[in-house]
Protein backbone atom coordinates (compact mmCIF):
# COMPACT_ATOMS: atom_id res chain seq x y z
CA UNK A 1 0.00 0.00 0.00
CA UNK A 2 0.98 3.46 -0.74
CA UNK A 3 0.51 6.69 1.19
CA UNK A 4 -0.03 10.07 -0.34
CA UNK A 5 -2.26 12.80 1.20
CA UNK A 6 -6.01 14.87 0.64
CA UNK A 7 -5.64 18.36 1.58
CA UNK A 8 -2.82 17.12 4.29
CA UNK A 9 -4.88 14.26 5.40
CA UNK A 10 -3.44 10.30 4.73
CA UNK A 11 -4.85 8.10 2.62
CA UNK A 12 -4.16 5.28 1.01
CA UNK A 13 -3.95 3.05 -1.59
CA UNK A 14 -4.84 -0.48 -1.95
CA UNK A 15 -0.79 -1.69 -3.06
CA UNK A 16 2.39 -0.14 -5.28
CA UNK A 17 2.63 1.13 -8.50
CA UNK A 18 4.43 -0.66 -11.32
CA UNK A 19 8.30 -0.24 -11.25
CA UNK A 20 10.39 1.12 -13.09
CA UNK A 21 11.59 -0.97 -15.48
CA UNK A 22 8.94 -3.45 -15.36
CA UNK A 23 6.48 -4.69 -17.76
CA UNK A 24 3.41 -2.46 -17.82
CA UNK A 25 0.16 -5.06 -16.79
CA UNK A 26 -2.40 -4.96 -19.56
CA UNK A 27 -5.57 -3.36 -18.68
CA UNK A 28 -9.23 -3.12 -19.60
CA UNK A 29 -10.83 0.27 -19.65
CA UNK A 30 -14.04 2.20 -21.52
CA UNK A 31 -13.78 4.51 -24.40
CA UNK A 32 -15.43 7.26 -25.56
CA UNK A 33 -17.68 5.28 -28.01
CA UNK A 34 -18.26 2.46 -24.77
CA UNK A 35 -16.08 -0.30 -26.63
CA UNK A 36 -13.65 -1.71 -24.29
CA UNK A 37 -9.85 -0.72 -25.13
CA UNK A 38 -6.36 -2.22 -23.56
CA UNK A 39 -2.87 -1.13 -23.04
CA UNK A 40 -2.45 -3.82 -26.22
CA UNK A 41 -4.46 -1.63 -28.64
CA UNK A 42 -1.59 0.62 -27.97
CA UNK A 43 1.53 -1.15 -28.45
CA UNK A 44 4.65 0.16 -30.59
CA UNK A 45 3.20 3.41 -29.54
CA UNK A 46 5.31 5.68 -26.35
CA UNK A 47 2.51 5.83 -23.63
CA UNK A 48 1.37 8.59 -21.04
CA UNK A 49 -0.74 7.00 -18.36
CA UNK A 50 -2.30 10.48 -16.82
CA UNK A 51 -4.54 9.32 -13.98
CA UNK A 52 -6.91 11.13 -11.45
CA UNK A 53 -9.68 11.11 -9.69
CA UNK A 54 -12.10 13.47 -11.41
CA UNK A 55 -12.05 15.47 -14.28
CA UNK A 56 -14.10 17.42 -12.75
CA UNK A 57 -11.79 18.74 -10.40
CA UNK A 58 -9.34 21.73 -11.42
CA UNK A 59 -6.37 20.29 -10.41
CA UNK A 60 -7.53 17.16 -12.58
CA UNK A 61 -8.66 19.22 -15.65
CA UNK A 62 -5.19 20.97 -15.75
CA UNK A 63 -3.40 17.74 -15.85
CA UNK A 64 -5.31 16.86 -19.13
CA UNK A 65 -5.20 20.48 -20.51
CA UNK A 66 -1.18 20.26 -19.89
CA UNK A 67 -0.32 16.96 -21.29
CA UNK A 68 -3.30 17.75 -24.19
CA UNK A 69 -0.99 20.41 -25.14
CA UNK A 70 2.57 18.49 -24.35
CA UNK A 71 1.26 15.79 -27.15
CA UNK A 72 0.94 17.51 -30.09
CA UNK A 73 4.80 18.26 -29.70
CA UNK A 74 4.91 14.00 -29.13
CA UNK A 75 5.82 11.99 -31.51
CA UNK A 76 4.58 8.33 -31.70
CA UNK A 77 3.33 8.63 -28.47
CA UNK A 78 -0.36 8.66 -26.80
CA UNK A 79 -1.59 10.42 -23.83
CA UNK A 80 -4.25 8.35 -21.77
CA UNK A 81 -6.16 10.57 -19.56
CA UNK A 82 -8.15 8.03 -17.10
CA UNK A 83 -10.31 8.13 -14.60
CA UNK A 84 -13.59 6.68 -12.96
CA UNK A 85 -15.29 9.57 -14.75
CA UNK A 86 -18.30 8.58 -16.84
CA UNK A 87 -17.04 8.49 -20.77
CA UNK A 88 -19.54 10.73 -21.54
CA UNK A 89 -18.47 13.51 -18.94
CA UNK A 90 -15.16 13.12 -20.38
CA UNK A 91 -15.86 13.82 -23.68
CA UNK A 92 -18.35 16.27 -22.94
CA UNK A 93 -15.16 18.05 -21.39
CA UNK A 94 -12.62 17.89 -23.95
CA UNK A 95 -15.34 18.91 -26.46
CA UNK A 96 -15.73 22.15 -24.31
CA UNK A 97 -11.78 22.47 -23.76
CA UNK A 98 -11.38 22.23 -27.37
CA UNK A 99 -8.56 18.84 -26.54
CA UNK A 100 -8.24 16.77 -29.24
CA UNK A 101 -4.70 15.36 -28.67
CA UNK A 102 -5.56 12.85 -25.51
CA UNK A 103 -7.76 9.56 -25.17
CA UNK A 104 -9.64 9.64 -22.61
CA UNK A 105 -10.34 6.11 -20.80
CA UNK A 106 -13.11 5.01 -18.08
CA UNK A 107 -12.96 2.61 -15.16
CA UNK A 108 -16.73 3.13 -14.62
CA UNK A 109 -17.90 -0.60 -15.09
CA UNK A 110 -15.06 -2.57 -12.71
CA UNK A 111 -12.22 -2.19 -11.19
CA UNK A 112 -9.81 -3.83 -13.65
CA UNK A 113 -7.30 -0.93 -13.97
CA UNK A 114 -6.76 0.05 -10.88
CA UNK A 115 -6.33 -3.54 -9.35
CA UNK A 116 -3.95 -4.22 -11.80
CA UNK A 117 -1.84 -1.10 -11.20
CA UNK A 118 -2.70 -0.71 -7.86
CA UNK A 119 -3.55 2.81 -7.56
CA UNK A 120 -6.92 2.77 -6.07
CA UNK A 121 -7.86 4.86 -3.08
CA UNK A 122 -8.37 2.07 0.16
CA UNK A 123 -9.38 4.86 2.48
CA UNK A 124 -10.36 8.58 3.24
CA UNK A 125 -12.86 11.00 1.54
CA UNK A 126 -11.56 9.50 -1.75
CA UNK A 127 -11.70 5.91 -1.47
CA UNK A 128 -12.72 4.07 -4.50
CA UNK A 129 -11.32 6.82 -6.59
CA UNK A 130 -8.08 6.57 -8.26
CA UNK A 131 -4.65 8.17 -6.90
CA UNK A 132 -3.55 10.70 -9.08
CA UNK A 133 -0.23 8.86 -10.65
CA UNK A 134 1.15 10.02 -13.96
CA UNK A 135 3.07 6.47 -15.21
CA UNK A 136 5.14 6.04 -19.24
CA UNK A 137 5.65 3.17 -20.96
CA UNK A 138 7.89 2.59 -23.86
CA UNK A 139 6.76 1.22 -27.41
CA UNK A 140 7.12 -2.41 -25.56
CA UNK A 141 4.86 -1.34 -22.58
CA UNK A 142 7.72 -1.35 -20.16
CA UNK A 143 7.34 1.45 -17.64
CA UNK A 144 10.19 4.33 -18.08
CA UNK A 145 8.76 6.65 -15.22
CA UNK A 146 6.05 6.58 -12.66
CA UNK A 147 4.51 9.21 -9.94
CA UNK A 148 2.48 8.82 -7.82
CA UNK A 149 1.90 12.29 -6.65
CA UNK A 150 2.11 12.90 -2.91
CA UNK A 151 -0.08 15.04 -2.15
CA UNK A 152 -3.63 14.61 -4.36
CA UNK A 153 -4.48 18.08 -4.72
CA UNK A 154 -1.18 19.16 -6.44
CA UNK A 155 -0.28 18.43 -10.15
CA UNK A 156 1.97 16.17 -11.44
CA UNK A 157 5.74 16.40 -12.43
CA UNK A 158 4.98 17.26 -16.01
CA UNK A 159 8.54 17.99 -17.11
CA UNK A 160 10.17 14.35 -15.85
CA UNK A 161 7.23 12.45 -17.10
CA UNK A 162 7.65 14.28 -20.51
CA UNK A 163 11.46 13.81 -20.18
CA UNK A 164 11.30 10.13 -20.03
CA UNK A 165 10.01 9.38 -23.06
CA UNK A 166 13.25 10.85 -25.08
Amino acid sequence: MATVTFKGGAVNTVGNLPTVGSQAPDFKLTAGDLSDKSLADYRGKKVVLNIFPSVDTGTCAASVRAFNQAASGLEDTVVLCISKDLPFAQGRFCAAEGLKNVVTLSEYKDANFSDTYQLRFSDGPLAGLLSRVVITLDENGKVLYEEQVAEVTEEPNYEAALASLK
